[in-house]
């Protein structure tokens, strides 16, 4: 089954200050969330960030210090564990999962400023459409906002 994934290119705002943006965001519509690092210290520093991201709220979620998975509408991770049964996946630190099943969206957050993340995400942007997945492209404006570039299936 193809998943629709967005590469979300940050050009203007730091991953700290553009994912709690999008979690609040794919909260509000009602969707599960496993966000994957690419180490458990990255793990750590969200997981203190998203508790303290704006100074009148914050984003409900746990780690696997916390337990209670299922219980979490975001769930941080260095592995590829899913106990609350996301239905989006948001990676960072240019980690690729096994796989996609079981999730509906993948956002692959990469940082403009780093030409190996940058080439990194191009390897999975081929990789993925090969396998039949829909791609969007989206680049961060300069207020931190996102523009739809393009968008591809597998024929595109």
């Amino acid at each position: 089954m193809a998943v629709r994934i967005g590469f979300y290119h940050l050009t203007a705002l730091p991953l700290e200050q553009a994912l709690p943006r999008l979690l609040d965001k794919i909260l509000a519509a009602g969707h599960r969330v496993v966000v994957m690092t690419g180490s458990e210290a990255r793990r750590d520093d969200l997981d203190d960030l998203l508790w303290t991201w704006t100074p009148d709220s914050w984003l409900p979620h746990g780690t696997a210090r916390d337990g209670d998975g299922a219980d979490q509408p975001i769930w941080l991770t260095a592995a590829e564990d899913r106990p609350n049964q996301a239905d989006v996946l948001v990676l960072t630190d240019g980690v690729v999962p096994a796989a996609l099943e079981g999730y509906n969206r993948c956002l692959t957050l990469f940082d403009g400023r780093d030409e190996a993340l940058v080439a990194q995400a191009r390897r999975q942007w081929t990789a993925w459409k090969a396998q039949g997945h829909v791609l969007t492209y989206y680049q961060q404006s300069e207020q931190g906002g996102w523009i739809e570039k393009m968008t591809v299936n597998a024929e595109g």
